[in-house]
């Protein structure tokens, strides 16, 4: 090497100015054909070009887009929604949160600064949920019209050396080849191939379905986001305790409790109306499984529209009614007493059905009756009273362990009651639970020995308040049901996108896209010579047992030349009409015995002579 100035130029004194030539033109050739990454060379002093806002936009999208992103997006979004599933949500239950935040005061602040407590409309899961929606679209589009492009066109040429394809077959016969060709295009179009010639071949391709498949469940998902979005932007959903003999009206009003998302109009609420008739629950009765629910129905009456004909219904677990959109599901029952509440002038001050809350299987359940309006004590002072209230349906006696049902069927209900006066703390304009009794500014009435006046009832007895305050009786039993009506308009999408995911997503894992060529030209003796290649795009064992069954079909339009000393030279017979034992030669193009077809039809190849990447183009 010459050198100057200390500065090597890298040029070869030594050797001709033609072969320096030669050997520049074939070190480009070889790096044209490279598949390494080009190493670009940076001269001293000089910087690497600045992207500019315009490049980093472009980079910053081709990585959004690549189905590397996606796949991420997609399983942080997974891993999102597990906080959502673990933690009480407020759009959920808000006394479930109040009582999680209650018991856990170190770790409420935390969670509230990263909207656990609302993650699926907290501003991080969003990000990745509009970002995921950016990437498949940035995905489908360019695949959608390279998937059209390939529709429109043709299957490519066959290779110049079929023999060099993983499933290869070959055979001589009499068939002239315009023939043989015009036979395998007829073969392949019964087998739902594309085929057409090109040149002395034949070329056709079938499995397209493989990349349709992958976008109908790109797409699917796309769907499935936009439905969700919806659900959540849209939806409207309420819960309502009824009686029986109690109804619903379809109102804002009349609910319990109500949801609904961000863009939910209330105006759009289907107008219906429907009463519970009756509720009837039955419970296995004996056995091991005494106690086990085994019917649970809901039987209403209700009215489709403001004046609509009255229909009868009947609601179970999981067997909504649908009216006019909107779905009334069955979530929960329990037990109504009927008490009556007389002052001491014996007046009716109130007669209702209370519902309590159940608090084990077998219906245990706890309340407060709460007589708010129109009592007087014995003096014509208007005040209020109070029971906290303990129901059991069916009462295992006294002396029989504690106070805890023993069946869940009204058997032997019995309703213990305690008793308080004063104020309920109803005027203060807080909310209040109804079904617990705030007794901080409330007295005790008092039995004979002093302490708390509580006492144990059966249907038809009553509980007398002493000083002649008045008394409360226990009348009868009645249930109660508790309702679920939402509207969630995005279900329908979504259970459409989730089957066309499944059927997507099967059609590109069960789908194989390959190329079979079939060429006929006359060799040197005067007789045919058919070859037979197939290519798949991916590893398929299908592919070599097909192409055997294509051999199979066409040998029947150009069957086997008999063997003639002058076609010693020539390939043998197809392997589909031997015996794995009685191999047949056959020429791989360069002047050298192939190997062996097998039964098949195929001819099994050593790795090294596998197809290169781009060996199908």
């Amino acid at each position: 090497m010459s050198k100057t100035n200390g500065t090597d130029t890298g040029a070869r004194t030594d050797v001709p100015a033609d072969e320096r030539e030669q050997e520049r033109v074939n070190t480009a050739a070889g790096d044209r054909l490279s598949t390494a990454p080009r190493e670009e060379t940076i001269e001293a002093g000089a910087g690497v070009p600045a992207m500019g806002v315009i490049g980093w936009i472009r980079w910053f999208w081709r990585q959004l887009t690549s189905m590397r992103v996606a796949l991420i997006l997609l399983f942080l979004l997974s891993l999102g929604a597990i906080p959502g599933s673990l933690i009480p949500q407020t759009s959920v239950d808000d006394f479930k949160v109040q009582e999680f935040k209650d018991q856990h005061t170190t770790l409420t602040p935390i969670y509230e600064k990263l909207q656990l407590f609302d993650v699926y409309s907290s501003v991080w899961f969003s990000a990745i949920y509009i970002l995921l929606f950016v990437s498949l679209i940035g995905c489908i589009v360019p695949r959608t019209g390279q998937f059209v492009g390939q529709l429109r066109s043709r299957p490519p040429g066959a290779p110049k050396r079929l023999t060099r394809l993983p499933a290869y077959t070959t055979w001589r016969t009499e068939a002239e080849p315009e023939a043989v060709r015009e036979a395998a295009l007829g073969v392949l179009g019964k087998r739902r191939f594309r085929a057409h010639t090109v040149g002395d071949a034949v070329a056709a391709e079938k499995g397209y379905l493989r990349e349709a498949g992958n976008l109908v469940f790109h797409i699917a998902l796309i769907v499935m986001l936009v439905a969700f979005a919806a659900g959540q932007l849209f939806k409207s959903e309420g819960g309502k305790l009824v009686v029986e003999g109690g109804g619903f009206a379809n109102t804002l009003t009349q609910y319990d409790d109500f949801k609904s998302g961000s863009l939910y109009d209330p105006d759009t609420m289907a107008p219906f109306h429907f009463s519970l008739d009756d509720f009837v629950g039955t419970y296995e009765e004996s056995g091991p499984q005494r106690g086990t629910p085994r019917t649970f129905e809901a039987r209403v009456t209700y009215t489709e529209g403001v004046e609509g004909p009255e229909r009868k219904g009947v609601i179970r677990v999981n067997e909504p009614l649908v009216v006019d959109g909107t779905k009334v599901y069955l979530i929960a029952h329990g037990y109504a007493p009927v008490v009556t509440v007389r002052d001491g002038r014996g007046k009716v001050v109130s007669r209702s059905s209370v519902p309590l809350l159940p608090i084990d299987n077998n219906i245990t359940s706890t309340g407060a009756i709460k007589v708010m309006d129109g009592y007087r004590d014995k003096k014509g002072t208007k005040t209020q009273l109070g029971f906290k209230a303990f129901f059991v349906p069916t009462f295992a006696g006294e002396g029989k362990g504690q106070m805890f049902s023993q069946f869940p069927g009204a058997e032997y209900p019995v309703l213990a009651l305690s008793a308080y006066t004063g104020s309920l703390g109803v005027d203060s304009g807080l909310p209040q639970n109804v079904y617990q009794l705030d007794t901080s500014k409330m007295k005790e009435f008092k039995n004979e020995d002093g302490e708390l006046l509580k006492k144990m009832l059966r249907p038809g007895e009553k509980l007398e308040l002493p000083d002649g305050a008045g008394s409360i009786t226990f009348d009868a039993v009645e249930e109660w049901a508790s309702f679920q009506i939402s509207q969630q308009p995005g279900n329908g999408w979504a259970l459409g996108g989730s089957i066309a995911a499944i059927a997507g997503l099967a059609a590109s894992l069960f789908i194989q896209r390959r190329r079979v060529w079939v060429r006929a030209v006359r060799g040197p003796d005067g007789v045919t010579v058919v070859e037979m290649a197939g290519l798949g795009r991916s590893e398929s064992a299908k592919l070599p047992e097909e192409l055997g069954d294509l051999a199979a079909a066409l040998i029947t339009t150009a069957p086997v030349a008999p063997a003639s000393p002058a076609a010693s030279a020539v390939p043998a017979a197809s392997a589909a009409e031997q015996k794995p034992d009685t191999p047949a030669s056959a020429e791989d193009g360069r002047g050298a015995p192939d190997d062996a077809t097998n039964e098949a039809g195929t001819r099994p190849v050593h790795p090294a002579e596998a197809p290169s990447e781009g060996a199908e183009k």
